[in-house]
């Protein structure tokens, strides 16, 4: 039977740094600067890390150059590298680790100057040899698969996903560090330039520099540092493929999996969550994992999202911060569900902040579709 330590580990500290344009920094400054920021923010130092998780698109041993980097020995170091999933799996080997004593002070942390050093979205996954004739746009052309698939099965429209955009927007501008701000209306998007059939300039996630970074530690140590502390009450993480070319279906993934595992670990469901933070590199990205992770039934999506109600205002709030369509996407956004769920189960978002959120949904995507990890934050009325 599968186990978690249910409000074991908390959140002591979160933080972003150079969200938009970072000009001559690497990405390895980005993130060590987010790094101290959030240890700041827990009233810890550096030299309290003794469990040091990172990932950054351009440095395979990353684990090494961060320790030595920050000036630290930690006993631990993790690499996990299955794209933007991989730092809800870091919460989750971090909080096992707190529960068992192997460490005390974990630090997960990630940083890309992708903007400002390519101007161009990183991808590490190259397509499959199946892929490779038909020439696709990595890794753009998987989710339009997914997309078209999702239209002619349930009747989904470019309305639904210019939906999806426009709530991104609308919670971005309430986000003074987002990168994007500007209007954007429905007629806007399904004007936007077509890239890859169904999906349109629109329906893409920004490239930005940026950075994250949070500090976990165990519960009855969290409260003597901070007074809101955010508790890891559960996580989960599933994997069913790398490459779309081997998807059972392209309208349902592995977040069905991995969010409801989430949601029986924390002994929640989701109508009692009241913030959801997606990896939403694409607006399809929005309406699968709504469904998927039981917000909606397969298929009304589209619906579910029509009418501002993922938007200020509406019935659920999704991606607070504006997301990575209209907040940032430095390469790999899942470490920024996190640090915006905490954001709101702290009280801190400001003109963006959710009233009496209590329990927050954090989700994230590696891959094309392919990784999944989910994991549901509460204060400490929720343990």
């Amino acid at each position: 039977m599968e186990r978690f330590p249910r409000g074991k580990a908390a959140v002591v500290g979160a933080a972003t740094y150079g969200m938009g344009a970072s000009p001559g920094m690497r990405s390895l400054d980005l993130a060590g600067q987010a790094a101290v920021l959030a240890l700041a923010d827990a009233n810890l130092k550096l030299a309290d890390v003794d469990a040091l998780f990172v990932c950054t698109p351009d440095d395979a041993l990353s684990g090494l150059s961060a320790a030595e980097y920050l000036g630290i020995q930690p006993r631990f170091t993790e690499n996990n590298r299955t794209g933007g999933s991989a730092f809800h799996s870091h919460v989750i080997t971090a909080t096992l680790m707190l529960e068992a004593g192997y460490c005390d002070t974990a630090l997960i942390m990630y940083g890309s100057n992708q903007r400002t050093a390519s101007g161009g979205l990183m991808s590490m996954r190259l397509p499959s040899p199946y892929e490779r004739p038909y020439r696709p746009l990595t890794p753009l052309s998987s989710y339009a698969l997914a997309a078209a698939r999702h239209m002619y099965q349930y009747g989904t429209t470019r309305e639904h996903l210019a939906e999806v955009a426009v709530a991104a927007r609308n919670w971005a501008k309430l986000n003074p560090d987002a990168f994007k701000r500007d209007d954007l209306t429905i007629e806007d998007c399904l004007r936007s330039r077509m890239v890859s059939d169904p999906l349109s300039v629109s329906d893409c996630c920004l490239v930005t520099d940026g950075a994250a970074a949070i500090v976990l530690t165990r519960a009855d140590r969290a409260a003597d540092l901070v007074r809101d502390p955010v508790y890891v009450l559960g996580a989960a993480a599933a994997t069913w493929y790398s490459g779309v070319d081997q998807a059972g279906d392209l309208t349902v993934t592995a977040a069905r999996e991995s969010g409801q595992r989430a949601y029986d670990l924390a002994g929640v469901s989701p109508k009692d969550i009241d913030v959801v933070q997606l990896y939403d590199a694409f607006t399809i990205n929005t309406i699968l994992f709504l469904e998927d992770l039981g917000f909606c039934e397969k298929g009304e999506g589209g619906a579910f999202v029509s009418g501002g109600n993922i938007g200020p205002g509406g019935g659920l709030p999704v991606n607070t911060n504006g997301g990575g369509l209209s907040c940032c996407h430095p390469g790999m956004y899942g470490l920024f569900t996190i640090a915006e769920s905490c954001v709101q189960l702290r009280n801190q978002g400001g003109d963006r902040q959710v009233a009496g959120a209590r329990l927050a949904l954090a989700h994230a995507n590696g891959g094309t579709l392919s990784s999944q990890a989910s994991m549901i934050l509460g204060t400490a009325e929720t343990l």
